[in-house]
């Protein structure tokens, strides 16, 4: 088996774009004789399904405030939360095997790996999960590609429990959609469970010993590349800016879905009906009990085709004077409150 770091000039990428181009361009350009490893590390970023809904999964405002991404993955399955605490591990498998479809059979040697750690009560269980004393450690997913499986999974060695549950909390009201949801599980620590003398693993040494018994060999010295060539880090730059640093590709793929937000503010209650389509504005209505001297349809005009993103919606609102329509109410305190973002103001 090869081993393909997703490192660039002797340094490791911790970019969430440039990460999953990278796995992508492997997947779709690098064809060796042999089945393909490429550990990969990120800094905080939620990955979401193929299928999914980004609005439905997270926790917008929550990852604004703390400067973590959203990124589409090519595979199904649910949400989860990576950053550089944890390490993930993707794998190109000769189709001919048995391992498609067979998510026991990819944990297997990972399971023997942490059995060696002292790491006991391991179990593949449901679908795709692996757990821990009955609480999930890792989450799987794959499919397959001219002619072989493309899988990977997460070890929660060290997870931050806190911005995992709160960036996986979506506070949108009442979306409606047909994505597909994440399930929310119990989640649990590798560490915890590790034999007194491997307490002390950093990250890295987990890594490296992971690497080591995936590729079964005894020392990171001995592992077989595959080094990538400046035409090769040129097409994963464009993989990266043409898809996974697209906001389109990570928002927008998902067609259409609905919600509705009501609430009271000092000039009123103000509700707003929600259409969107690939991420932006389809249809809107705003209602209430606000009093103004202008028509409000001339700001549901002013939000048509626009991005549900702060700043394009506060662009798309700059020409108008809201006074005029609600009363004492900033484009601000309405953009915030139209993405679930808490104001003082509100």
């Amino acid at each position: 088996m090869y081993l393909i770091e997703s490192k660039r000039d002797g340094e490791w990428i911790y970019d969430p774009g440039m990460t999953m181009a990278l796995q992508e361009y492997v997947k779709d350009h690098i064809f060796l004789d042999e089945d393909v490893l490429f550990p990969y590390m990120m800094h905080p970023a939620v990955q979401i399904g193929k299928y999914q809904n980004a609005y439905e999964e997270v926790n917008q405002p929550y990852m604004d405030e703390h400067d973590i991404k959203i990124i589409r993955r090519v595979t199904g399955g649910g949400a989860i939360y990576l950053d550089d605490r944890n390490m993930s591990f993707s794998f190109l498998f000769d189709g001919n095997s048995d391992i498609n479809g067979n998510y026991g059979r990819l944990y297997e040697p990972a399971i023997k790996a942490l059995q060696k750690l002292g790491v006991d009560n391991l179990e593949q269980k449901g679908r795709n999960d692996l757990v821990l004393d009955g609480k999930k450690i890792s989450g799987a997913a794959m499919m397959l590609q001219d002619g072989r499986v493309y899988a990977g999974y997460s070890l929660l060695l060290d997870p931050n429990y806190e911005a995992m549950v709160s960036v996986l909390n979506p506070n949108q009201k009442k979306i409606e959609a047909h994505g597909i949801q994440s399930v929310r599980s119990r989640v649990g620590s590798i560490r915890p469970h590790l034999a007194p003398e491997y307490q002390a693993m950093t990250v890295w040494d987990f890594t490296e010993y992971m690497i080591c018994q995936l590729l079964e060999i005894d020392d990171m010295t001995q592992a077989k590349r595959y080094e990538l060539t400046p035409e090769d880090w040129a097409g994963v730059d464009k993989i990266a800016a043409e898809k996974y640093s697209n906001w389109d590709w990570n928002y927008g793929r998902f067609k259409q879905f609905e919600y509705r937000l009501t609430d009271r503010f000092p000039i009123g209650t103000i509700s707003i009906g929600l259409s969107i389509e690939h991420a932006k504005i389809s249809a809107i209505q705003i209602t209430g009990d606000f009093f103004g001297t202008k028509d409000v349809k001339e700001v549901e005009a002013a939000l048509m085709g626009i991005r549900l993103r702060k700043d394009d919606l506060l662009n798309a609102l700059e020409p108008l004077d809201l006074a005029s329509y609600f009363g004492n109410l900033t484009k601000e305190a309405f953009v915030n409150y139209m993405l679930g973002i808490p104001t003082v103001e509100a």
